[in-house]
């Protein structure tokens, strides 16, 4: 059974025995709500998210792109690959890089 976390996401259809879930775990999520894209799947159980973003130049009263990388914790009940847009949930700190977790996979 899923438990709700408080956002307006579908739980997953699988099931996880996964301590840092937040569907079927104990893993709190607060703060900042996120939609990247996954660029690497590499790490176990990491998943690395790009997101891209608008900052203002007063200077030059234009936009210049930006994009930085979050790492995030790529749950088994949901299993994230390179390319798939996903929603990310800020959370406590899982390693030295990692404070975000995936809470859903938006589309491919």
């Amino acid at each position: 059974m899923a438990l709700n976390i408080g956002l307006n996401v579908p739980a997953p259809d699988k099931e996880c025995q996964d301590a840092n879930c937040p569907f079927h775990g104990t893993l709190p999520v607060r703060g900042q709500v996120i939609t990247g894209k996954v660029v690497s799947d590499r790490m176990m159980g990491t998943a690395v998210v790009a997101r891209n973003y608008l900052h203002y130049v007063r200077k030059y009263k234009r936009y210049e792109k930006r994009s930085s990388k979050l790492h995030a914790h790529n749950p088994p009940c949901i299993q994230a690959k390179v390319g798939d847009v996903v929603k990310i949930a800020e959370c406590r700190p899982l390693s030295k890089s990692t404070t975000f977790v995936i809470v859903e996979v938006q589309k491919p």
